[in-house]
């Protein structure tokens, strides 16, 4: 196949045009009721963590930091998710659906922190910010009247992950180009063209930072309508290394994917679309009945595939995965609750209460290269999500685990720990934040001049919905139980994001 020509047709006029029906186009509008949610967040104060901004920017703001940082640690946390939720009284089902907003959380080396937020000035933001009212069609929310888009990235939320790239900062999702920010002041500068016959094509929220310092990524042509996934290599030099077009024998959702020294790992979880109209997530059915599709790729040839099949799965998040006498392990967080896989946290997003999620088992998945036969196998490890691993930790052998966890009891549907989880061995170690703080998100960070796996700290997000306050917390990755050495809190909470990326200095 000709992919050059393969790409030029697949962003013909008449494809480009048909991304809005063939994923997004919805005749009838079931938005949430900003009133009921508001309603909600009185009763429960942790729905703040869903609230919708009604500011471009946060900050700056400056607190100081309860505990001391430990030596060697410096640098700003990013963090992106969903935060403009409402316009002119209409609000977004779909926790996917809200535009990015990306935080910087720097560490001033003074014994402070100081926050910042900003919109991602998209073409979708910025024109529904002049219009006052929401224009362009969502993953999970059918928009009443909505425009006509010329390509995905007009609907470009810009939501999800964040990544930098030789000192570029980007903001990622799953179905556009990256935005590039500075990252500094977090304005938008715009959005990123690989290659000039490449504009468009999803970049997703996931990219993996191969021991070279470059970044292997996909994006998923059935966001435009067809089947494929697009493999993306660039240098750590920001540069675009190869884009390669690999063929997909049947449509498959995937939101991440697994990565070993020598290959890449990509699960295609199977789905159809329910008849009638509605935005992707709405129409999205996931097939239990099927097998999983999972392609195993050669860095060295990114379009060439070997297939294997495996019970079914609804996954959005992986762990590490290893290669060992002949077999290549995966670890993924499974989502049992297959509508809520399909949307996460959607009753908080109503304003109520009976939310619930991060429920699932971590599994491994076992892809044996010499007999080509699949299965899956339980770890004994359950209730996380957002799963992050030391990725200097060697391939040939499972990765200690750091994820938030349901700890305890809480006010919330939500996690309120932080877990070290040492699946090969059997341990585990929680620090328990207590009944009424979310966690989110905790990255890794490297000891500087370390070489030993695990040697170095974790620090991710807070939400305290009864005080009314966010928050930012470092641990000691080897004695997450001790509880954090530094933590720092803001006088306002912002919404849960998703991912982040540490950016030391």
């Amino acid at each position: 196949m000709d992919r050059r020509r393969f790409l030029r047709n697949l962003l013909s006029g008449a494809t480009a045009l048909a991304i809005a029906p063939a994923l997004l186009r919805g005749e009838h509008a079931f938005a949430g009721d900003p009133a009921r949610f508001a309603d909600g967040l009185r009763e429960h104060p942790w729905l703040a963590g869903w609230k919708s901004v009604q500011s471009e920017t946060l900050g700056p703001a400056t607190v100081s930091l309860e505990g001391r940082l430990p030596a060697g640690f410096a640098g700003t946390l990013y963090r992106n998710g969903p935060a403009w939720t409402e316009r002119a009284g209409f609000r977004y089902e779909h926790w996917f659906d809200g535009d990015g907003m990306v935080h910087g959380w720097r560490f001033n080396g003074d014994g402070t922190l100081t926050h910042h937020a900003r919109m991602v000035a998209t073409p979708k933001f910025t024109r529904e910010q002049k219009a006052g009212k929401f224009l362009y069609p969502v993953a999970g929310t059918t928009i009443p009247g909505m425009q006509a888009i010329r390509n995905n990235d007009d609907a470009n939320t810009a939501n999800t992950s964040v990544t930098m790239i030789n000192g570029r900062l980007f903001a990622l999702c799953e179905a556009g180009s990256a935005f590039e920010l500075d990252p500094d002041q977090l304005t938008t500068l715009g959005p990123v063209t690989w290659r000039p016959d490449l504009a468009a094509i999803p970049f997703s929220a996931h990219p993996l930072v191969d021991r070279d310092g470059s970044s292997w990524n996909f994006g998923s042509i059935s966001m435009l309508g067809g089947n494929g996934l697009m493999v993306w290599h660039v240098g750590r030099d920001g540069v675009l290394a190869s884009a390669d077009v690999l063929e997909t024998p049947v449509p498959g959702y995937l939101h991440s994917f697994a990565m070993t020294d020598r290959h890449l790992v990509f699960v295609l979880i199977p789905f159809r679309y329910a008849e009638g109209s509605g935005a992707f997530f709405e129409r999205l059915r996931f097939q239990q009945d099927q097998a999983l599709r999972i392609a195993v790729v050669d860095k060295a040839s990114p379009s060439v595939a070997r297939w294997f099949e495996a019970d079914f799965a609804a996954i959005y998040h992986f762990g590490d995965a290893f290669e060992r006498d002949g077999r290549i392990v995966v670890r993924a967080v499974q989502h049992p609750d297959v509508e809520d896989a399909r949307s996460p946290m959607k009753a908080a997003m109503s304003g109520q209460a009976e939310a619930h999620g991060g429920q699932g088992p971590v599994r491994e998945l076992l892809l044996d290269l010499r007999s080509g036969r699949a299965r899956w196998e339980d770890t004994g490890v359950a209730g996380i999500e957002f799963p992050v691993f030391d990725a200097r930790t060697p391939s040939s052998g499972p990765a200690r685990l750091y994820a938030p966890v349901h700890a305890s009891a809480s006010t919330a549907p939500y996690f309120n720990g932080i877990g070290a989880f040492d699946i090969a061995r059997g341990r585990r170690q929680v620090h328990d934040f207590g009944p009424d703080v979310l966690v989110e998100e905790h990255l890794f960070v490297p000891r500087p001049g370390s070489r030993r796996p695990d040697e170095g700290w974790l620090v991710g997000t807070l939400l305290d919905g009864k005080r009314g306050r966010s928050g930012i917390a470092v641990f000691d990755a080897r004695r997450v139980d001790a509880g954090p050495v530094a933590q720092a809190w803001l006088p306002y909470t912002v919404p849960l994001g998703f991912h982040g990326h540490f950016a030391a200095r």
